[in-house]
């Protein structure tokens, strides 16, 4: 097996990735060897289907808007779940991100002035999002992307799955990953690993999210011993398109669009009458299944699957034309409705990760509850949780996460890479004993059918683990897991070619979906109250008193911990959420 060099390896090549790749370089004068390792090819990284914007208090002398402002919209939009200290740092820094990001060449709508535009997005009591169009995550990722080319000390493994996270005594040895064109696997031995592979919606069957956001570095990180943090809050999108999940951007409903019940009603007047439609995503999407079993939804006849409508047509065509174009080209092609003319069916959809890999405020992976953090690993992205989104995240503070943890953790792992060597250990060897499972996973001549045991999973989350949860639902999602997982250890893997095998690279990627739903799953059904999107029917209030603390899941020879660590608050005393 090839043995690969390198100072820094970074697994993910979306805007988390890229920028954290640009800021590494540059720290160290481009003369630290730095590689990045995805499954893709670069630009097909899930960032480019970021839609709306990316959040950040611009012109506040126009404004009125503030630093402050912005972090106590997000501490409040968490259902004061996030950490406080760390939103202070999202909000503070996301300025000067926005802004080098307009320096690299991204193509943000302006006004006359030639100032950035931003929109109002949900839960924000200013508009503080910044935009391209709806396709704000292309022009970002099409920056970086050009960037990133530029630097000669960076390399990028496109099309390279990797499925072993080498960890030895408390400290990163390497990465296993496998070629997809070959189909050889590879070491890549390094002194820090930064993990940026994105969330993992794809436990679910109707998700707004690409067919690759598998939660990769997520479960990698769970089977070496590293905590998740918040599993159990799922953000669900309200507005996924019917019957296919495509994002309609929040965008839309920036720009002025209504959410319309079968009566004709804008219902949400009757949940959130200072807000509307522009109230956080949580209260949104259970605002939604509220008007669909209460009877005041549609029902599409070829899916079943039950919606409300988004209206813009009042907006005009040149609104929707020159800020929501892609909005409108999906309709189009995907089920022939055009904005202009007619409303979408839309309903919530499996979205965003709130939790992941339990981090500190620097971004460094964190190995208990008592902080000890694993040398050499930083997690950031929508994969690390940080915890600026606590239970639910406001629209556009992702991209801000992106690009201000991008820089940090740039910093600072070139300092690190700089003065630290590699980890001294058996690396090579374990290596090797990883490829040798993968070997023998992929010349199996019978066993369970992978695709079966996907399909049943996503049904399962589907029907227990969405925008309602009860406790019997909970349960029965628990066992249905842990029986896909048995099933899973006899999976057979069809195809027996080498060169890109999507059969194997499957296997392997459900594989990290089972574990994912496992820790949403456990996460869910122990936390006894509703905050943000975990909303159980049993326990329809918050419960500070028991509650206001973070869940930490452990993976440990196989079996399941769980612990539990207190919310950081800085300024904000938890208050009752209305809008």
């Amino acid at each position: 097996m090839e043995t690969i060099e390198c100072d820094i390896v970074i697994l993910g090549s979306g805007i988390a990735g890229l920028t954290t790749a640009i800021h590494s370089s540059n720290e160290s004068n481009r003369q630290l060897r730095i590689s990045i390792v995805t499954k893709l090819h670069a630009m097909r990284s899930h960032s480019v289907a970021a839609e709306g914007g990316v959040s950040g208090v611009l012109y506040p002398e126009v404004s009125g808007d503030s630093i402050d402002l912005h972090a106590y919209d997000t501490v409040k939009g968490s259902d004061f779940l996030a950490d406080q200290d760390a939103v202070e740092i999202l909000a503070k820094n996301a300025p000067e991100e926005i802004r080098f990001l307009d320096h690299l060449g991204v193509a943000w709508s302006r006004d006359e002035k030639g100032r950035i535009l931003q929109r109002p997005f949900g839960g924000m009591s200013q508009p503080r999002t910044a935009f391209a169009q709806d396709k704000t995550g292309f022009f970002i990722m099409r920056a970086l992307y050009d960037e990133i080319s530029s630097h000669k000390n960076v390399s990028i493994f496109h099309e390279h799955f990797a499925y072993s996270l080498i960890i030895e005594r408390g400290r990163f040895s390497g990465l296993v990953c496998m070629d997809l064109a070959s189909g050889e696997s590879r070491f890549i031995k390094a002194k820090v690993c930064v993990i940026a592979t994105g969330g993992a919606s794809r436990v679910y069957g109707f998700t707004t999210t690409s067919h690759s956001t598998t939660g990769d570095g997520i479960a990698l990180a769970y089977r070496a011993g590293i905590p998740l943090k918040d599993m159990e809050f799922v953000q669900f999108h309200p507005t996924a398109l019917v019957p296919n999940g495509i994002l309609i951007t929040e965008a839309a409903r920036g720009e002025g669009a209504y959410l319309l019940n079968s009566k004709g009603k804008r219902f949400m007047e009757d949940y959130a009458k200072s807000k509307m439609e522009l109230a956080p995503r949580d209260i949104v999407s259970r605002a939604i299944i509220t008007e669909i079993e209460q009877g005041r939804g549609f029902t599409h006849t070829e899916s079943g699957l039950k919606y409300v409508h988004l209206d813009l047509r009042h907006l005009g065509k040149k609104i929707i034309d020159d800020h929501l174009p892609m909005i409108k080209e999906i309709s189009i092609k995907s089920i022939a409705i055009d904005p202009v003319d007619e409303p979408l069916p839309v309903r919530p959809a499996a979205h965003f990760t709130m939790g992941g890999i339990n981090t500190d405020i620097h971004g460094r992976a964190v190995a208990d509850e008592n902080g000890n953090v694993v040398k050499g690993v930083w997690a950031i992205g929508e994969c690390g949780c940080v915890s600026v989104h606590g239970s639910n995240r406001l629209g556009s503070n992702s991209l801000s996460q992106c690009a201000v943890w991008g820089r940090l953790v740039g910093k600072q792992i070139a300092a690190y890479a700089s003065s630290e060597g590699f980890n001294k250990g058996e690396a090579e060897k374990l290596a090797e004993t990883e490829r040798d499972r993968l070997e023998e996973l992929a010349s199996r001549e019978s066993g369970e059918d992978p695709y079966k045991i996907k399909e049943e999973m996503q049904e399962a989350m589907d029907e227990y683990l969405y925008v309602y949860r009860n406790r019997v639902g909970m349960t029965r999602a628990k066992d249905k897991i842990e029986q896909l997982k048995a099933r899973f250890s006899n999976v057979y893997v069809k195809d027996k070619s080498r060169s890109f095998n999507t059969n194997l690279r499957d296997v392997l990627e459900i594989g990290n979906l089972l574990d994912i739903a496992e820790a949403i799953a456990i996460g869910a059904m122990h936390r006894k109250e509703t905050r943000g999107a975990h909303a159980v029917v049993e326990y329809p209030k918050r419960n500070d008193k028991d509650w206001l603390k973070h869940t930490l899941i452990f993976k440990n020879r196989g079996k399941i911990g769980l612990a539990y660590i207190p919310v950081k608050i800085t300024k904000w005393k938890p208050v009752e959420r209305v809008y």
